[in-house]
């Protein structure tokens, strides 16, 4: 026997959603420049044109992972009991990895680039070009974190999706939609070799499904066993 739970869990949880949503994405629209997968020497004449700015933007688009983290944790501490948990823990567990290890990719852009733009200022073309090869092995390790959260958090969505259409805890396109999501997602970083920029509409889509996630949550409440 189901039930459906509104409640102040519920509440918290919704709105923990959309806050994610709002930070995650507001943060990286309004952001005056975006790095690309490597940071080059143009980035820091860019960032450097609205500096305060810029790290401001980037911190508030740090601190959306962080509450998209919280988010899901608020979603297993309602979701993850029998028969839930099965697929719930699992899910919710590798999207969490995933979430934070693009948090930790971001904190390197986020990082270098400010500190890029005091560092560099001045620099001659041949110390530009030193400075940024010394960040080269560092900006791959990060690369690697970027391909490996997103697939991380592929693998979570359908898992997660999929405890979703089989208990019905949302309704069932809102289910078909996050395991759909997290199938796309591994598929671009697994198959399409350049795959940065064709990634980026997928980072809409997910600021888009954790919105959908949070007024579902406040406007229906979650299906819960009696």
């Amino acid at each position: 026997m189901y039930v459906t739970k509104k409640d102040f869990e519920t509440s918290f949880t919704g709105w923990a959603f959309i806050v994610a949503s709002l930070l995650l994405w507001l943060g990286w629209v309004i952001m005056p420049h975006h790095i690309g997968e490597y940071i080059e020497a143009g980035d820091f004449a860019k960032i450097g044109e609205n500096v305060w700015f810029w790290i401001w933007m980037y911190r508030v688009h740090i601190f959306g992972w962080v509450t998209m983290g919280i988010s899901i944790f608020a979603l297993v501490s309602m979701t993850a009991r029998s028969p839930h948990r099965i697929l719930v823990l699992p899910g919710a567990g590798m999207i969490v990895v995933g979430t934070f290890t693009l948090a930790i990719a971001a904190a390197f852009y986020y990082n270098f680039g400010a500190e890029g733009v005091g560092r560099t200022a001045g620099m001659t073309p041949e110390q530009m070009e030193e400075y940024i090869n010394g960040t080269w092995f560092t900006n791959q390790y990060v690369t690697c974190f970027t391909r490996f959260g997103r697939i991380f958090s592929g693998v979570g969505f359908i898992l997660l999706g999929s405890a979703f259409v089989k208990w019905k805890i949302v309704s069932s396109w809102l289910g078909w939609f996050t395991i759909i999501f997290g199938l796309v997602a591994m598929c671009v970083i697994l198959f399409i070799p350049v795959n940065f920029e064709i990634y980026k509409p997928l980072f809409h889509v997910k600021a888009l499904w954790l919105a959908v996630m949070g007024v579902y949550i406040l406007t229906k409440g979650i299906q819960m066993p009696e």
